[in-house]
């Protein structure tokens, strides 16, 4: 049975599986057929091709004359400059980009989309590899840090399992990851060693609103040599410093905190 024929019929259906189309776009550096994307999505071919044709003539989506196959469109390239400009992000790239000097280490902001942490600014986005860079928020610094600073009930945290094992550190226990949030919110900073690659290190910080919630976080990558265990309170210092100027250039003045940033305690 494919994903469409189970789906309820409601007026929102279309859009759930437009939606699902140009998502699978993030996953693909290449141009994509229209079976592989029917096959991506769940969708019966006839109502791949409906919907393609529909994104095509808005622009959302481009279809190559000689291969027939599908790439993003302008559309989306205009909606994601103007997105990008709405949200700060240009502002916050010279922030990173300096930390990352400071440092010697890639720097990188994001967001929390559902289950997963998107890296929208920083320099993972540099490179030719054309994803999207999307997270488990489970297995990542910068996941653990968007969980502990928001209001998750156990429930929630429950509902994001199954947690799937990256590596043989990933935390893969809704009881273990609750736990692992206390002690992230505790010391101000959260640990990512080698729970979503091994020989990958990362140190992540909170952006806070005034309701003392994670707008963004910010992370600090490189491997274990680069980011020793008697450096991990230097780097994530550094960090937490970038992160109070990020407040300012990413959030308006009414959602800005005015209390101190908690010390950090490595």
């Amino acid at each position: 049975m494919t994903r469409d024929s189970a789906q309820p019929r409601d007026g929102a259906q279309a859009v759930h599986r437009t939606l699902a189309l140009l998502q699978c776009f993030g996953d693909s550096p290449h141009d994509v057929s229209a079976s592989e994307l029917a096959r991506r999505a769940g969708l019966a071919l006839s109502t791949t091709h409906r919907l393609l044709q529909a994104m095509t003539a808005t622009g959302f989506l481009e279809q190559d004359p000689d291969t027939a196959r599908y790439r993003l469109g302008p559309t989306v390239a205009e909606l994601g400059r103007v997105a990008r400009h709405r949200r700060g992000l240009h502002r916050a790239e010279p922030e990173l980009a300096a930390l990352s000097q400071r440092t010697g280490v890639t720097a990188d902001l994001a967001v929390r989309v559902g289950a997963h942490a998107v890296i929208l600014a920083g320099g993972s986005l540099d490179g030719d590899h054309g994803r999207a860079l999307r997270r488990p928020l489970h297995s990542t610094a910068l996941g653990k840090v968007l969980l502990a600073w928001s209001d998750l009930s156990d429930e929630q945290i429950a509902a994001l399992s199954p947690l799937a094992p990256l590596t043989d550190r990933t935390i893969t226990d809704p009881v273990a990851l609750r736990a692992e949030l206390s002690r992230v919110r505790a010391a101000g900073f959260a640990l990512n060693d080698g729970e979503s690659a091994s020989g990958v290190r990362t140190v992540a910080v909170p952006v806070l609103d005034a309701a003392d919630r994670a707008c963004f976080a910010l992370a600090l990558r490189a491997s274990p040599a680069s980011i020793p265990d008697h450096r991990l309170a230097w780097f994530a210092a550094e960090a937490a410093a970038c992160a109070d100027a990020l407040e300012v250039v990413l959030l308006p003045p009414t959602r800005r905190r005015t209390a101190a940033r908690p010390p950090i305690r490595a």
